[in-house]
């Protein structure tokens, strides 16, 4: 029997015609082809808005879609706007420049909406306003990625390109905190002028209200003149550098330790110390406001005993604390829970408590968790929090505030606490925590009667 060769699935040179309908979860525009050949056939389309008519050039074909770059606009979006980045059509740290703002959040919301009632079968009995602010130098913690190209000369730090396979060629960046927007081209020539330059593949960026760090990855030793160099810059631009060798546990500060991290919640008078490597919410502005939002859904007393579930460093839990009589953390990372208990004294809160535990492993044999509180906070990772939901409810509590950054998984679970445990989903609403990019924070109030 003869091998049947398989046909190899050939672009096309022109670009096509595609009627764009939407917005995929990635920011890609979703069309079809217009052409004779393929006519019909989705398309997922770069740099392109609904209700546009482009010209795309593709890139990438399977039976069921072709994906492609937009190179001509031929029927324009009214919410299309000219990007102030003039990397954007290279780079992948933003998929939505090419939209005016207000139609981002907009369409951040309808996302928000489609989940719920697509996934979860439910609807907000009202809509919160977006929570907002200024749209750039917003981002203070960032993973950049870092390629010595030796056919440009020099070493490229910054964002992926959109198709992901290479390091966006930039030299600043409108959306990374003042820190280091426009210090893209210092750290392509520090890592440049090291011993290993082919040998350093990422650099983590932190800041805090004060201070600014860097953790700078590198896959071979370092000599002592680069040590020299890195104090330089270190003197230099007033930031402090951190050095990883392996795993997140060779994490170890170069320079001065006394710049340490921290942000504040005036509201609160919190102030919480983080490591550069931990987790805090991106965006400052947007934080401060999902606390107080979250504290104004559960309606505090200070006769209350609150549960926060997945509380980090206590971003939720220690502000909670000044209004609440008790408030019980619970936390995966041991390190997290060591930062909130030191955040705890250090704001010499008292009374908050902190457990580390696995909550997606077996919840239920945890005792602080078959406790009886008046509130809850649930802030999870993106794969949700299904696991808790029925220890949520067997807590008495009547009010639960969920704070999501993956819209699908809220929904999901907005329907279990609906479906199987009896509560209302009385408000919902998005929080622009990414601006020009397609991630959506959310937020959530459910109430038992």
């Amino acid at each position: 029997m003869a091998r049947r060769e398989r046909k190899k699935r050939r672009l096309p040179t022109e670009p096509i015609s595609v009627t764009v309908r939407d917005l995929a979860h990635d920011g890609r525009g979703i069309g079809q082809s217009d052409g004779d050949e393929n006519a019909g056939k989705t398309v997922f389309v770069h740099g392109a808005l609904p209700d546009e008519k482009v010209r795309a050039k593709l890139i990438g074909r399977t039976r069921q879609f072709d994906e492609g770059v937009t190179e001509e606009v031929l029927e324009s979006s009214k919410d299309r706007v000219v990007p102030d980045c003039p990397w954007f059509e290279q780079c992948g740290g933003c998929a939505l420049l090419h939209m005016s703002h207000d139609a981002q959040i907009e369409w951040k919301h309808k996302r928000l909406v489609d989940n719920l009632q697509r996934i979860g079968g439910v609807t907000a009995e009202r809509w919160a306003e977006p929570i907002r602010s200024a749209p750039y130098g917003y981002r203070r913690r960032a993973r950049l990625s870092v390629r010595h190209v030796a056919k440009k000369g020099r070493v490229l730090v910054g964002f992926r390109e959109k198709q992901g396979r290479f390091v966006a060629d930039v030299t600043s960046c409108l959306v990374l905190h003042e820190k280091f927007s426009n210090r893209l081209e210092a750290l392509s020539e520090l890592i440049g002028e090291l011993s290993i330059p082919q040998a350093i593949p990422q650099i983590e960026i932190a800041v805090g209200d004060e201070d600014a760090a860097l953790i700078l990855r590198h896959l071979e030793p370092l000599t002592s003149a680069d040590l020299m160099r890195l104090h330089e810059f270190h003197k230099a631009h007033g930031i402090a550098i951190y050095l990883q060798s392996k795993g997140p546990d060779t994490i170890h500060c170069l320079t001065d330790p006394a710049m340490s991290l921290s942000y504040s919640l005036p509201e609160w008078d919190v102030s919480l110390a983080f490591q550069p490597q931990q987790f805090i919410q991106v965006n400052a502005a947007i934080n401060a406001q999902l606390v107080s939002k979250a504290i104004q859904w559960l309606e505090l007393g200070s006769d209350d005993r609150v549960l926060d579930l997945f509380c980090g460093l206590g971003n939720f839990t220690l502000p909670m604390a000044r209004v609440a009589a008790e408030v019980v953390g619970v936390e995966g990372a041991q390190d997290l829970v060591d930062s909130a208990r030191n955040n705890a004294a250090r704001n010499k809160i008292s009374n908050a408590v902190f457990h580390a535990a696995d909550l997606t492993l077996d919840p239920d044999k945890q005792p602080f968790l078959r406790e009886a509180y008046d509130a809850v906070l649930i802030d999870p990772p993106r794969s949700g929090a299904e696991d808790v939901l029925p220890l949520v409810a067997k807590s008495g509590t009547r009010r639960v505030v969920y704070v999501s950054c993956n819209p699908a998984t809220l929904a999901r679970d907005a329907g279990l606490l609906v479906a199987e445990h009896g509560y209302r989903l009385v408000e919902a609403g998005v929080a622009d925590m990414f601006p020009h990019t397609a991630h959506v924070e959310s937020m959530a109030l459910f109430v038992k009667p």
